[in-house]
């Protein structure tokens, strides 16, 4: 058996893998202490799987500890050690702008607030001045701080200096947690090298002691140590990921992409909606697209992270009246505690799900997944309370909210297509989460998309998407390889390097056979190239042992294809190679097909009108909108002008 679990702002889903057969589970998110969540959901799992802890194998958990830590500034008190003369880089950051006509917004406030010079230089070709020992215990002695980031200049080229300083940390502060910049994040660019580091520094004493209760509760419990899922979309063991807390910071996300990319059958648009957020992934050629590095709460980590552009639209999502008389949605989330008002928690504030039980989307004598009840007349109350503000009908006001909320996604859709010079309506949109379903619809219409995708286990697709995650470890290092420098054996070499390390941190033998017999793990190598004097790159995927030629050619296209030319006779710069060993996750269970259980009728408001709606259980099915599927884990709203047809697979909508 398998299981993955995953937390959400809202909810915390379980799935296990249990021979032929997938068995979920869900319970509230717990805020100040998830593991109790985590363990809620999984004997949840467990028990109706009628199984015992000690028959999982492997059990694989996605999380937003650090994601959140960052967000709310709760971290480490954190000391950066720099080379002297650049210890306010964090600060001074790049000169860009968060928004460009927006003059009063800010960058976020460094985390590193105590900063020590480090008396040492190395320069692109080695040591320039060689570290002084001595007045860096000096520097030292007496610093009060729970982490250290050491990022000194080249130290991702040249990183002896680094790693003495670390040692030297170690001995004269004890059991400080230290994080260097070149086993962090060995890439070039000094700014994002540094955020990187700092940003692991800070968040690795909390992952620490998260992860250590996780372990603790799931050992008294008979299950196996966790895996964690990493921002790159592969798992990796609880003390990899104890070590390097920036590792994660988009752990939960990357399990729904990796998910969706293993259903979406095609190129396709991963919408993710649970309870306080909306994840949206490009999902190309059957993987989620993984890029080098983003902006997390406004802090670059260069890091390599799967491609999701996060919003606050989710069910719990507020709805409120702004300065102007116009309705809004989010980012402010009832959460999980209380939660929205329709859950008979305390929550009065009216949010997206409050509106979807007033239009009818949802039934408020189908409990929702995590045996919640709905409230009707809590909903009513609430969303009639801002209806009286914006001079609207209650009916008015939650299609109002729910329009909103829907156009809102349908700009996080078109950031990570239209912006890229990509046509939203030659792909699928695939629904997942407990509220994607419901919206799903409203979302495709609103860009011209033809087909929709939610499949059976949409309620806990993020769960799903970590079991069957691949372990993975991605290392990287820029080379800065060009002219005559740039040549198939450096390129091998460098490629060959990576890969035994890669496959080392991975937990097998260098040479790469693997122990038993079992399949060694695939290396997957990634080019980041550029023309001379360009400051930015393109990332080109490649053979491990690729002619410069292969290289030319391949980043040519690319260029072609994003900017609109190429220069084929300017000179090829190799910027950084990105090495991946991964070895396979699970394979999904196939579905058993029956007809879809007719569930009777009720009304449900669409454009206006209240109309009869079909209502269907999961299974097969072929009919036109109004239709509402009550899938596990999630509702599946067919509106009038959509055709669905239903499978043991789930539902896959047309128009």
């Amino acid at each position: 058996m398998i299981l993955g679990v995953d937390v959400g702002g809202t909810f915390t889903d379980a799935a296990l893998l249990a021979g032929d057969r997938l068995v979920t589970g869900k319970s509230p998110t717990t805020p100040f202490d998830q593991s109790e969540g985590v363990m809620n959901a999984v004997h949840e799992a467990l028990a109706a799987a009628h199984a015992q802890p000690s028959e999982v194998e492997r059990f694989v958990h996605g999380m937003t500890v650090g994601t959140n830590a960052l967000l709310e500034g709760r971290v480490a008190r954190t000391a950066l050690l720099a080379t002297e003369g650049f210890t306010d880089l964090e600060e001074l950051g790049r000169q860009a702008r968060p928004e460009l006509y927006r003059l009063c917004v800010g960058h976020p406030p460094p985390i590193a607030a105590l900063r020590v010079a480090v008396p040492e230089r190395t320069g692109p070709e080695g040591v320039l001045r060689a570290l002084d020992e001595h007045a860096l215990r000096a520097a030292l002695e007496g610093l009060d701080c729970e982490a250290i980031a050491v990022c000194l200049l080249w130290g991702f080229r040249h990183p002896e200096h680094e790693r003495r300083t670390a040692e030297l940390a170690a001995e004269v502060l004890g059991g400080v947690h230290v994080s260097t910049s070149h086993e962090t994040a060995g890439v070039f660019r000094e700014y994002e090298r540094c955020v990187t580091t700092v940003v692991d520094a800070a968040l690795s004493p909390l992952l620490r002691g998260y992860l250590r209760r996780l372990a603790e509760r799931a050992g008294a419990a008979g299950l196996p140590e966790p895996e964690v899922m990493l921002s790159s979309g592969g798992t990796a063991s609880a003390d990899t990921a104890a070590r390097h807390g920036s590792w994660t910071v988009l752990s939960g996300p990357a399990g729904g992409a990796v998910g969706a990319a293993r259903v979406a059958g095609a190129d396709a648009v991963g919408l993710d909606m649970g309870g306080t957020s909306c994840d949206v992934s490009l999902l190309l050629g059957g993987t989620a697209a993984i890029g080098g590095g983003r902006s997390v709460g406004g802090r670059a980590l260069a890091l390599p992270m799967v491609d999701v552009h996060t919003i606050g639209a989710g069910g719990g999502s507020i709805a409120w009246r702004d300065a102007g008389g116009a309705l809004r949605v989010g980012p402010r989330s009832a959460g999980a505690d209380p939660g929205p008002a329709c859950y008979g928690r305390g929550g009065t504030e009216p949010t997206v799900t409050d509106a979807d039980l007033l239009l009818g989307w949802l039934d408020a004598d189908s409990p929702l997944a995590g045996g919640v009840r709905l409230d009707a007349e809590a909903a009513a109350a609430a969303v009639g309370g801002l209806a009286g503000e914006v001079g609207l009908t209650a009916e008015e006001a939650a299609a109002g909210i729910a329009r909103v909320a829907a156009a809102e996604m349908a700009q996080a859709v078109r950031v990570v297509t239209v912006e890229r010079g990509i046509d939203p309506r030659d792909l699928a949109l695939v629904a997942f989460g407990g509220a994607g379903p419901l919206h799903a619809a409203q979302i495709a219409t609103e860009l011209g998309m033809r087909r929709v995708v939610a499949p059976l286990a949409s309620g806990v697709l993020s769960a799903l998407g970590l079991i069957v995650s691949e372990r993975r470890r991605d290392v990287v290092e820029s080379v800065l390889l060009g002219g005559e420098a740039l040549t198939a054996a450096a390129v091998r070499e460098a490629v060959a390097r990576l890969g035994e390390g890669a496959r080392r941190e991975l937990g097998e033998p260098a040479g790469g056979a693997a122990a038993g017999g079992a399949a060694a793990p695939e290396l997957r190598a990634t080019y980041d190239l550029r023309y001379v004097g360009q400051a930015f790159e393109l990332s080109i995927d490649a053979p491990l042992a690729p002619e410069p030629a292969e290289l030319r050619a391949a980043f040519d296209r690319a260029h072609e294809e994003r900017y609109g030319y190429s220069d084929p006779d300017a000179e090829l710069e190799l910027v950084t190679v990105r090495v991946a060993a991964a070895l396979p996750g699970a394979e999904p269970p196939p579905a058993a097909a029956e007809p879809a259980q007719r569930r009777g009728t009720r009304r449900a408001l669409f454009d206006g009108d209240w109309l009869d709606t079909a209502v269907h259980g999961p299974g097969e099915a072929d009919l036109d909108g109004p239709a509402v599927f009550e899938l596990p884990g999630a509702t599946l709203v067919v509106p009038p002008g959509w055709r669905a047809r239903a499978d043991a697979d789930g539902v896959v909508m047309e128009r």
